[in-house]
């Protein structure tokens, strides 16, 4: 009862009401059904294009148009080091959030996510992630909030990361490696496994367990825009249900685009 309560309250505290609008990126749309090869084709990126993303103006876009852009995209190389993150649920044709498509009983509080009238998906406890490439893990970067320190009993102990202005601690390790998105299996990308958090050194089982295994068992792949931004999905239990995004903001949007963009994360 009291795990429930506290990851009921750990999720809703990341939920936020956005009242700013972005105006959409100037990037080309194939028509809907399109094949995914005549999409690449037809259709690839350009540099322009990537350049006019952003976690802003990505967040404007609709789940089908987000699917577009990620479905052009390849890996990358394997990135290293913190980076900024922000967080949206799917959208419709509307600009509505769809969160009760994702809503199902048999997973834990999504229930209870899909009952909040939200436009916005925003941070709060949630501010990035950490990529140890070397080690193959990834930790997440979490506001210091009263609303996790009741159930942590050795708070001093927990590391902790100052990067973009702010001091986060680094909690729900997960196993990094590269291989088959689950939108699309033709091509590879940036694979982060929190099944597999109980076996990484410096696990805590609270809160660790929430996104583990025995909670939400999250799963999320992760492509390269350009350099410094990533696109990525999260799934809860094998269903899709946001997108976010990790940026690097000492890295300028108008950066020249390496050649090693297009590599793969093995490379």
């Amino acid at each position: 009862m009291r795990r429930a309560a506290v990851i009921h309250a750990f999720l809703a505290a990341t939920v936020v009401a956005s009242g700013c609008r972005t105006a959409a990126p100037s990037i080309r749309f194939a028509p809907a059904g399109t094949e995914l090869a005549r999409l690449r084709s037809e259709y690839p990126l350009t540099d322009a294009e990537r350049r006019a993303l952003s976690p802003e103006s990505l967040r404007t876009l609709t789940q089908e148009q987000v699917d577009q852009v990620y479905e052009r995209l390849s890996s990358g190389p394997m990135p290293d080091g913190p980076f900024r993150g922000d967080l949206f649920f799917p959208r419709d044709r509307d600009g509505n959030a769809r969160i009760r498509d994702f809503a199902d009983p048999t997973i834990p509080l999504v229930a209870d996510i899909a009952a909040m009238r939200v436009e916005h998906f925003g941070r709060a406890l949630w501010k990035g992630k950490v990529f140890f490439r070397s080690q193959g893990v990834l930790r997440n970067r979490v506001e210091d909030l009263l609303i996790l320190r009741p159930v942590i009993t050795d708070v001093d102990t927990v590391p902790k990361l100052t990067f973009d202005g702010e001091t986060s601690w680094l909690l729900f390790p997960a196993r990094l490696s590269c291989g088959p998105s689950r939108l699309d299996s033709s091509r590879r990308a940036i694979l982060i496994d929190y099944a597999q958090s109980p076996q990484i050194e410096g696990y805590r089982r609270i809160p660790d367990q929430l996104a583990g295994p025995d909670g939400l068992a999250i799963f999320d792949e992760v492509r390269v825009v350009r350099p410094g931004l990533y696109l990525g999905r999260s799934y809860f239990r094998d269903r899709f249900t946001l997108n976010f995004t990790l940026l690097d903001p000492a890295v300028r949007a108008d950066a020249p685009m390496p050649a090693g963009l297009g590599e793969d994360c093995d490379a």
